[in-house]
């Protein structure tokens, strides 16, 4: 039986984190021609080229970009035996990558991450923020919040919480406009854009009646709360979630419109890669996260 070539393997995924060879033989400490034969060794072994080389510029091919996450996991993998196998392995120290929305990411995660740091000064998280939706395994993170109804995959995931969209308004903006009763009336109205969001979007009534809007107007941001100063500003009506929007519904500085009907539900999950062998340090974190994130919808810190 012919055994995989992990070092291999491993050498891969530290090339493409590096993006160049060199760069990854000063990382692992082995020479830029070792790093060359192992890459050339799996290419060999597989039939495939991994990157396209030239004098200037190092690229994943197709086949490489394919079985970069392969790669990852078995390196991720690796390393999560080496430490459970060390007599330190339970020591919460080291690196952390996760991966969190934008506004959420902000206002709720950051002020829990600097709890979590507090109590455990030896882990280092590197927190990236970003609405567009990431792929963890290819991108190396070992844990990832999502805001989402949340397809089938082979991530692992754990539901959190509910999280609430809600069409609002400012009473100035209704004052001018007035109010509208159906969701296809939002066709005439001036809308905020999320987008990120869903092409058009589901409303469903108590009867069980579904109606499906499109909506375009003045401002499309890819940020929920870059839409709160024309929002209260009167200048048009937004779909947001509520932990954006719940510190002005509670002012009054907007108004829920269409309380009759219903959007899609969505809700936060925390995403961890397929492996169940994970170090202690992001053991830890993810206890942390879902101890503290698993509030009830509508509670939340104030806003800075």
């Amino acid at each position: 039986m012919r055994l995989p070539d992990l070092e291999g393997w491993a050498i891969f995924a530290t090339v493409a984190e590096h993006q160049s060879f060199s760069g990854a033989a000063a990382a692992i400490g082995v020479s830029k021609a070792t790093v060359s034969k192992a890459v050339g060794r799996l290419e060999a072994a597989l039939g495939a080229t991994l990157f396209h080389r030239t004098s200037r510029r190092l690229a994943l091919s197709e086949s490489g970009r394919a079985l970069l996450p392969h790669a990852r996991a078995m390196l991720a993998q690796a390393r999560a035996a080496e430490e459970s196998a060390h007599e330190g392995a339970t020591a919460l120290a080291g690196p952390v990558r996760l991966s969190a929305p934008m506004s959420y990411g902000l206002l709720h995660v950051a002020p829990v991450i600097a709890e979590f740091l507090a109590a455990h000064p030896a882990i280092e998280i590197e927190l990236h923020l970003s609405d567009a939706i990431v792929d963890i395994v290819a991108q190396g993170f070992d844990v990832a919040l999502r805001i989402a109804s949340l397809p089938d995959s082979s991530l692992r995931a754990r539901r959190l919480r509910p999280v609430a969209m809600q069409v609002v308004a400012a009473p100035a903006y209704l004052a001018r406009h007035g109010s509208p009763a159906h969701p296809a009336a939002l066709g005439e109205h001036r809308l905020l854009g999320y987008s990120n969001a869903p092409g058009a979007w589901l409303f469903r009534d108590a009867a069980g009646a579904e109606v499906a809007v499109r909506c375009a107007g003045p401002l499309i941001a890819n940020s929920g709360d870059a839409l709160l100063p024309a929002l209260r500003a009167g200048l048009g009506m937004a779909i947001l979630p509520d932990f954006i929007v719940a510190p002005d519904l509670a002012t009054g500085a907007v108004v829920p419109v269409l309380t009759d009907w219903q959007l899609p539900p969505i809700a936060l999950h925390l995403l961890t890669p397929p492996a169940t062998l994970r170090p202690a340090r992001v053991e830890a974190l993810i206890a942390f996260l879902a101890e503290r994130l698993r509030a009830p919808a509508g509670q939340f810190p104030a806003r800075p």
